[in-house]
């Protein structure tokens, strides 16, 4: 085992979260009450691969945030939280009323050095505790789901209730990865999505190409977020604009590569955003295109990821994004890509306070129909003056 020191360790969760058997979680919503029984185990074993494909995003031990663990940090504590509850349902079954061995699963993470385990390794592991706990749960006679069983803190389950509480532990944390499930979603299909999407413009899009490219200067040098097929970033080019490609995605960037254009692996939440092209310059480009990928970007980082953007972009420079309109958010599969990718939804309003705050000034916001029948927020942006607009 290596030496190096273990990752400062995330603030310690001690709260009773017994709660969510009551309540839906505010986080991941997450309700309890509208768990059904018969999809239970299945539940469970899907949670799983979910975790598996996360562990593909590259960067598994990166974490984002300090006080966050790393998806490989997070997959570890799911493949152990799937062996305590196996242990615990079985106790349930076995026993009258067992007293359950306290975890402490702050100390297991640093004693067993979830940091430094292999992903690969991890992910199997993961998938097959899962499978473990949903057999178990597969043979949950219909009359034991009321046996009882207590926590040493006083709370109290029945194998229905813990059942519960589980699934909202495993949900709650693929959550917290979501983004990395998302960018694995991208890598294995990205064939397909290359195929579906190179020649498919809808007249919005081309229009805002358009009119984005005849307010910039000549010339002007634009960081694109999210270049995919590199299906815009032809088009800006064909505008006259320098284009820089960046994708969080591997195979994405891999693709633009073979094709002859140069590309970064760029994640813009933690990745530095200057421009190698212009070393030296602290707002390098005139321009930001983020067409229809920063609604991948969970609610809580997007802020953070408009004021990196506005940081690296010269006054009165533009931004043009694109966001799926709604409430909350939501896994979904549609087109070629068939794993679950994790949309956010965003209202106008919030949007443009969001916008705001990051130091950007709203120039126009359309609401737009979608292909499919949904509906879009479609941004143009500039970037305000010092980028302080909104931040008093």
């Amino acid at each position: 085992m290596s030496s190096a020191p273990p990752h400062p360790p995330p603030t310690s969760d001690t709260k009773d979260r017994t709660w969510v058997l009551d309540e839906a979680c505010p986080e991941c919503g997450f309700d309890a009450a509208a768990v059904e029984r018969g999809p239970l185990a299945e539940t469970v074993r899907s949670n799983a691969e979910a975790f598996a494909m996360a562990l593909r995003a590259p960067h598994p031990t990166r974490r984002r945030h300090d006080v966050t663990w790393s998806t490989l940090e997070y997959a570890c504590h799911v493949r152990d939280v799937h062996r305590i509850f196996d242990e615990r349902v079985r106790l349930m079954l076995d026993h009258d009323e067992p007293l359950f061995v306290d975890w402490d699963q702050d100390e297991t993470a640093r004693a067993e050095r979830y940091d430094l385990q292999d992903p690969a390794e991890v992910a199997l592991a993961l998938v097959e505790a899962a499978d473990a706990v949903a057999t178990t749960y597969d043979g949950v006679p219909a009359g034991a789901w009321g046996r009882r069983g207590l926590r040493s803190n006083g709370s109290e389950f029945t194998v229905d209730s813990i059942a519960r509480y589980h699934l909202h532990d495993v949900v709650h944390h693929l959550h917290d990865v979501a983004g990395a499930v998302t960018v694995a979603a991208y890598d294995v299909a990205v064939a397909g999505y290359r195929e579906q999407t190179q020649d498919l413009i809808p007249d919005n899009v081309r229009e805002a190409l358009d009119a984005f490219a005849a307010a910039l200067p000549e010339h002007a040098r634009v960081l694109e977020i999210g270049s995919g097929s590199g299906r815009d970033a032809r088009l800006l080019v064909e505008h006259g604009l320098r284009v820089r490609r960046t994708d969080v995605t591997p195979a994405f960037v891999e693709a633009l590569r073979a094709d002859g254009v140069e590309a970064d692996l760029l994640d813009p939440l933690t990745d530095d955003l200057t421009d190698p092209a212009r070393p030296g310059e602290t707002t390098p480009y005139d321009g930001t295109w983020a067409n229809a990928c920063l609604l991948h970007v969970a609610r809580a980082d997007l802020p953070l990821v408009l004021t990196r953007l506005a940081a690296v972009t010269r006054p009165d420079g533009l931004l043009r994004l694109s966001l799926k309109e709604g409430d909350g958010e939501g896994w979904s599969t549609h087109g070629s890509v068939t794993t679950p990718r994790r949309f956010v939804y965003w209202r106008e309003q919030p949007l443009r306070h969001a916008l705001a705050g990051a130091g950007w000034s709203v120039v126009e916001l359309v609401h737009t129909e979608g292909l499919r029948g949904d509906s879009w927020l479609n941004v143009v942006a500039q970037r305000s003056e010092l980028g302080q607009e909104g931040s008093s």
